[in-house]
């Protein structure tokens, strides 16, 4: 639902503008939380997991589609990556505060403070955040045609961004435009290359959360989430790498062409950066941990790892942005359903892949893919490989 939630969130973000859309979604988020915390029933707790996912999907395709609005092409990559930046550092801090939950409290907390956590994003997002939806033609006004400045309350209004031009025609053409840009080759290799790196991340975060609890290293889990700082510290280190570096090429790009027109496929040079040190840090986390070698260097690992998924994140989705900037919104959406399809099934299937070929085979699978053969079948044949919740 974290995927299909774009779904309906970027046709009404083009009907009634971003900051509404925020807003709903983060009412969403914190209600659907605080309902978990109190679920009583398998089926209470799915339901409100499914309902958070919905409302946290507001984060992705939206936010990009802001980006392109608020910053010039030679900004956007740099801008850009702060996005991914965040998404990341969710990815990697989040299980740390979610261990500590689970271990001093229990797996309630961690849903409950996901539900403060979005209430204190909701009353900051009430007061700071602007509506960035334009509808007007992208031209130099002239002095007389200069509208007044908006006030502060003005601002805050919720009618700001709202489309008057036949809303729910646009809400049809924007859904429609979703359907027909998930058969765009770029649009769908995005979501494929951004899903790798998500889904392998998975791979190591149900792994280590295994691995670190059991012998020889017997963790509790506060300590296994703080393994996922060093998954952070390559995040930070790829700030640059896949940020500046890409809106340098770029630029250099075009200024040696003599154009304004963007070149968004020269961004994709840095993704040789990413594409060595990534399947590098799989091999040496897997190999650590198959052996059951210090902890060190399965961290440096997956340090690599994260330098190039976040790299490679933002490189791919900047290049997504610039080819459809009027239509960002609507094309990141098959981008992060794609995404988060290949992580549900590297969640479900991680298990028995593992117990079935083992984790020395499994981390060689990103560069030779004949060693992830599996029946994938529902049944482990290893019992004790269980997820412990730091990936939840």
């Amino acid at each position: 639902m974290f995927g299909l939630g774009n779904v309906i969130w970027v046709p009404l973000m083009r009907v009634f503008g971003k900051r509404p859309v925020y807003l709903a979604a983060l009412a969403v988020f914190v209600a659907a939380n605080a309902w978990s915390t109190r679920a009583t029933s398998w089926g209470s707790l799915l339901g409100g997991r499914m309902v958070s996912g919905i409302g946290a999907a507001a984060a992705d395709a939206t936010v990009p589609s802001a980006v392109a609005e608020m910053f010039f092409l030679e900004q956007r990559g740099h801008c850009m990556m702060f996005f991914n930046l965040a998404l990341a550092s969710g990815i990697f801090l989040g299980p740390v505060i979610n261990a500590y939950l689970v271990q001093l409290h229990s797996w309630r907390w961690s849903c409950g403070f996901l539900a403060i956590a979005g209430g204190a994003i909701f009353i900051l997002a009430v007061f700071f955040i602007r509506e960035t939806q334009y509808y007007g033609e992208r031209r130099q006004l002239e002095q007389h045609e200069i509208p007044p400045k908006r006030s502060y309350l003005g601002w805050l209004s919720l009618t700001v961004g709202y489309n008057h031009n036949r809303p729910f025609q646009t809400f049809v053409r924007t859904f429609w435009d979703i359907i027909r840009m998930a058969f765009y080759p770029p649009v769908f290799w995005v979501g494929c290359l951004v899903g790798i790196f998500v889904g392998w991340t998975i791979v190591i975060q149900v792994t280590a959360s295994q691995t670190f609890t059991r012998p020889p290293y017997r963790w509790q889990l506060g300590k296994v989430g703080l393994f996922s700082v060093a998954g952070w510290i390559g995040v930070v280190i790829s700030f640059y790498f896949g940020g500046k570096l890409i809106d340098l090429i770029a630029n250099r790009a075009r200024r040696h062409d003599h154009t304004l027109k963007p070149r968004a496929e020269k961004r994709l040079i840095a993704l040789a950066i990413p594409f060595l040190l990534s399947p590098v840090g799989l091999i040496i986390f897997g190999q650590c941990i198959s052996h059951r070698l210090s902890w060190v260097g399965s961290a440096f690992g997956y340090g690599m790892h994260s330098f190039g998924f976040t790299a490679a994140s933002n490189i791919a989705i900047t290049y997504a942005v610039d080819c459809y900037q009027n239509f960002a919104g609507e094309a990141l959406v098959t981008v992060f359903v794609v995404r988060n399809i290949i992580g549900l099934v590297c969640s479900f299937y991680s298990n028995n892949w593992i117990a079935e070929n083992g984790l020395e085979a499994v981390s060689r699978s990103f560069l030779k893919p004949r060693y992830a053969y599996t029946d994938f079948s529902f049944r482990s044949r290893a019992p004790w490989l269980r997820c412990s919740g730091l990936c939840c």
